[in-house]
């Protein structure tokens, strides 16, 4: 925990060619300049407030129910509490659930519609759930994705895990020519051997209008450029939200099994905004 941020506090600033906003528990602004200092905080959700209340509907939506999700996945995602809460000690906590007639239950939340980010070091603090079929995300969605569709929109994953590579995280994009299973993607191993879930991490990217890097507590483990997508189109250069989610099986992670404990949690402690280094 970073005890130098003001918890209390909607933090929002704007920079030449940037628009973040995420917001906390209460709100107050500062003034606005015209470019804002490298690294500086342009804005953050660090999720105070009682616990068992829902996230800041100012700031974070759901997107409701089951059929897949075009990735075959078996949950159905809701907005109950029950699946995406505050815990009281400044985390929001997205839980999956098995269900008494064996269906699955969990929540995906996004900024879609109230706030966007256009470039800048956005990271979050992220403590991830385990266990086969399990399979938890940070990522972004162009903001133009109801007018143009996906994956047209763009896709920025800033961090996924599947359950069967509990010390690996993956970071990936999504754009016309390099969707799916096609996407262009890293992987991350856990330097320490241990397997994500043990403990908070770090997960962000350095997003600038040529290149997208992506790190793993503060450490860089890829950068795309726009060459690298060829001759496809470039699809980074304007306003993305943001989604947080736990999914449950798919084309990727597989079914849990007999192995997979109920309800597995991914607890996300903070989401910050910075201006680009």
């Amino acid at each position: 925990m970073d005890d130098r941020i003001d918890r209390r506090r909607f933090m929002t600033a704007g920079i030449a060619g940037t628009t973040a906003a995420l917001v906390g528990t209460s709100i107050a602004s500062r003034s606005t300049p015209a470019v804002a200092a490298a690294g500086t905080l342009l804005a953050a959700d660090e999720f105070d407030g009682p616990a068992g209340s829902a996230p800041n509907s100012a700031v974070w939506r759901y997107d409701l129910g089951a059929g897949g999700w075009g990735n075959g996945e078996l949950q159905t995602y809701t907005d109950s509490r029950r699946n995406a809460a505050l815990d009281g000690a400044g985390n929001l906590v997205i839980t999956a659930r098995r269900e008494a007639d064996g269906s699955f239950t969990s929540a995906r939340l996004k900024t879609e519609g109230t706030s966007t980010a256009q470039y800048g070091r956005i990271e979050a603090r992220i403590r991830i759930p385990r266990g086969q079929g399990i399979w938890p995300a940070f990522w972004m969605l162009g903001a133009d994705i109801g007018s143009v569709g996906w994956p047209a929109c763009g896709e920025i994953d800033v961090m996924e895990n599947v359950g069967y590579e509990p010390t690996v995280v993956h970071g990936t994009v999504h754009g016309p020519g390099y969707s799916g299973a096609q996407g262009i993607s890293a992987a991350s191993t856990n330097p320490t051997g241990a397997p994500f879930a043990d403990d908070f991490h770090v997960f962000g990217v350095d997003w600038r209008p040529d290149s997208i890097t992506w790190s793993v507590d503060g450490t860089a483990y890829r950068t795309l450029t726009r060459a690298d997508v060829g001759a496809n189109p470039w699809v980074f250069d304007k306003p993305f939200f943001v989604v947080l989610n736990v999914a449950v099986g798919g084309s990727w992670p597989g079914s849990p099994d007999a192995s997979t404990p109920f309800p597995q949690q991914m607890t996300v402690d903070w989401v910050r905004v910075f201006a680009n280094a």
